[in-house]
């Protein structure tokens, strides 16, 4: 029997989500059951999740997902490249996932595939810097050498969603136990980070409905999801922004000095110089972003070293992996699951918190790392009093 593997943010669960768990089933059997590796409070913009990592995987759950496990902080906030191999090594460790599932725009695995293995060639290298010395930038100098050295899949690099499937592909080649076969599904319904509601709305179209606190942000979800995100709005969980703890965030980046945000520079080319003196001069989230940005240097970038500094988190280096299978949470099928995963599974699975002490060193380092980012995570709920200091540990896996 199938098994599909879905990495995802569900930030939140909507209407395009569900319309994908169906399209898998009715392709690979209604039988087929799902597992999500998905980011925990912190994304991949460089943004706290709109609603924390229990709310999310319970939503899910109930939208059809079968078994949710957790993408940690340093891959979850992090380059598509690092998110990518985050998520699929995870997917591989469990032994059970047979299908990598993913959205793209164009939806042509063949184009996905030509652009993947051309990055992965010899000749890209040496192609990029010859470009990048042009004073290009990075992402049109990345997708002007596929164009020149493959031709066929360079337009997916210019487009969110085929450029995540096109690191899915790549982390695919390199992870050991990858044998997870592709599968790939035209995004439907409105784009990418699109201002528009329609049939299917964006994930940031209802992220800005929720914040501007508009009730028709129901219209874009399944009803079982749009229900926990209600009971999280009523117990003040929800939503959450970054700006509701910015005095906390600019507390800590003022009390850095130059070189403390040396090691949150991601691509070593001195971008700290520049993100430091944006600190020192910025009043505001904003203005610290708007001063430091540059056509070298996205707001994405910007935004996930602000919160790495913020978080002392650093990125996933490019041979890490993460070291545990932490769960989430599990409908019945999830359970059965996670007893096939006892035996199968190359990491450890963490199903209680209490379970981190006997990890190995390095995973008991990540885990409380987590342990700390959910702390500074709650700080921005809208209700002060249900930021619980340790909840990282007293919350166990949603079970449905």
């Amino acid at each position: 029997m199938a098994v599909a593997g879905i990495i995802a943010e569900y930030n939140p669960f909507h209407r395009g989500h569900a319309w994908q768990l169906s399209a898998l089933r009715g392709q690979l059997g209604q039988d087929t059951d799902v597992v999500a590796v998905m980011s925990g409070n912190i994304v991949q913009r460089g943004d706290l999740a709109v609603m924390d990592k229990q709310a999310r995987a319970e939503a899910a759950l109930r939208c059809g997902v079968n078994l949710v496990l957790e993408l940690p902080t340093p891959w979850a906030c992090a380059t598509a490249e690092r998110f990518a191999q985050g998520g699929v090594s995870l997917l591989a460790a469990t032994g059970v996932v047979t299908h990598l599932v993913f959205g793209s725009e164009c939806g042509d695995l063949d184009a996905l595939w030509s652009a993947a293995q051309c990055l992965d060639g010899e000749e890209y290298p040496v192609m990029l810097r010859r470009l990048l010395a042009t004073g290009m930038t990075f992402a049109a100098a990345r997708q002007e050498a596929v164009g020149r050295l493959a031709g066929n899949g360079a337009e997916c690099l210019e487009r969110p969603n085929d450029n995540l499937a096109v690191e899915y592909l790549r982390a695919l080649a390199r992870v050991e136990g990858g044998e997870l076969e592709p599968v790939t599904f035209q995004r439907v319904g409105a784009a990418h980070d699109s201002p528009e509601a329609g049939a299917y709305a964006s994930a940031s179209y209802i992220r800005g409905r929720l914040l501007a606190g508009n009730e028709d942000w129901r219209e874009s979800m399944p009803e079982a999801a749009a229900q926990v995100v209600a009971r999280e709005i009523s117990a003040g969980r929800a939503p959450v922004s970054l700006l509701l703890c910015e005095r906390a965030v600019l507390s800590r980046l003022r009390s850095m000095a130059e070189e403390d945000f040396a090691p949150y520079d991601g691509g070593g080319e001195g971008l700290y110089h520049r993100f430091y003196k944006a600190v020192s001069r910025g009043r505001s989230i904003e203005e610290i972003l708007e001063a430091a940005k540059t056509r070298r240097y996205t707001l994405a970038r910007l935004r996930r070293m602000l919160l790495h500094s913020y978080l002392r988190v650093q990125q996933a280096g490019a041979e890490e992996k993460p070291p545990y299978l932490r769960v989430l949470g599990a409908d019945g099928r999830g359970r059965e699951l996670l007893r096939r995963m006892a035996k199968a599974a190359s990491l450890p699975v963490v199903t209680r918190p209490a379970a981190a002490r006997n990890l190995g060193p390095d995973a008991r380092v990540l885990f409380e790392q987590e342990v700390r980012c959910t702390d500074l995570y709650t700080l921005a709920y809208p209700q002060l009093n249900q930021s619980v200091p340790g909840s990282e540990c007293l919350r166990g896996p949603v079970m449905l």
